[in-house]
């Protein structure tokens, strides 16, 4: 208890000085920690995956748009006032299935990104945080395409790629893009106390990398032009934390 009332004293010392500092120009420097869940949704043009998946007889997924969930956080660094840094990674699945001649058919398509965040509170808007940024990392976006006739023996798998018989109905394939991103950002925090803060906001996710591999990174040729990662973003979230907004 005693640890806890000198770090709370220690804070409201800091929240005195940044406003006597904040008075001179008409604001205060923003300052704290947090970190949170980060729901999220992307759209990514999937027509491409679904012109062929029309081929196979089964729904196609959804253009509406794909749930991603992850985590995120962020500190304000203070040797730059309004300046915080952070990180954030999220990845979610969308997939279609059904049976067609007797055989099980299923797509999924599967998207994921992370990175690290730099945002710039605008220290003129208060009582709550708008911060425009970027997001700089990494990701991938994968299309997995099964096709089976039901349940097989231990044994019979391994002759598949062992010298035996191997059946035509037979299909497990991942095709995957693996890319760098840039994700410009307008976020905006609503404290719902000194502890708790809603988050909303969004940006584009541009991608750097092109390239589709099958399976175990052998290349394939023939991908749609129009099968992109680029996506717009939309997030929200819950952050818990230390806010001085």
């Amino acid at each position: 208890m005693k640890k806890f009332i000198l770090f709370m004293l220690f804070i409201f010392s800091i929240d005195l000085i940044y406003a006597q500092e904040g008075d001179e120009v008409g604001w205060v420097a923003r300052f704290g920690a947090a970190g949170g869940f980060t729901p999220a949704m992307v759209f990514p043009n999937l027509d491409p995956v679904n012109a062929q998946i029309k081929n196979m007889g089964i729904e196609n997924l959804s253009n509406s748009g794909m749930f991603l969930l992850g985590g995120s956080g962020y500190a304000y660094i203070m040797l730059v006032d309004n300046l915080r840094i952070g990180g954030m990674g999220i990845g979610g699945t969308k997939s279609t299935s059904g049976i067609v001649s007797g055989l099980n058919k299923e797509v999924k398509y599967n998207y994921g990104f992370g990175g690290v965040t730099l945002e710039y509170t605008l220290p003129f808007i208060k009582n709550i945080a708008v911060s425009v940024g970027a997001i700089l990392g990494a990701g991938s976006s994968s299309i997995e395409i099964y096709q089976n006739s039901g349940s097989k023996n231990w044994a019979d798998t391994w002759k598949k790629v062992g010298g035996g018989n191997v059946s035509s109905n037979q299909v497990s394939d991942i095709i995957t893009n693996s890319f760098f991103t840039f994700v410009p950002t307008l976020n905006v925090d609503i404290p719902l106390s000194r502890f708790i803060a809603f988050r909303i906001g969004g940006g584009y996710i541009a991608t750097i990398g092109d390239k589709w591999t099958l399976n175990n990174n052998q290349s394939i040729t023939g991908v749609p032009s129009d099968l992109s990662s680029n996506s717009l973003f939309i997030q929200t979230g819950i952050y818990f934390g230390l806010f001085a907004f």
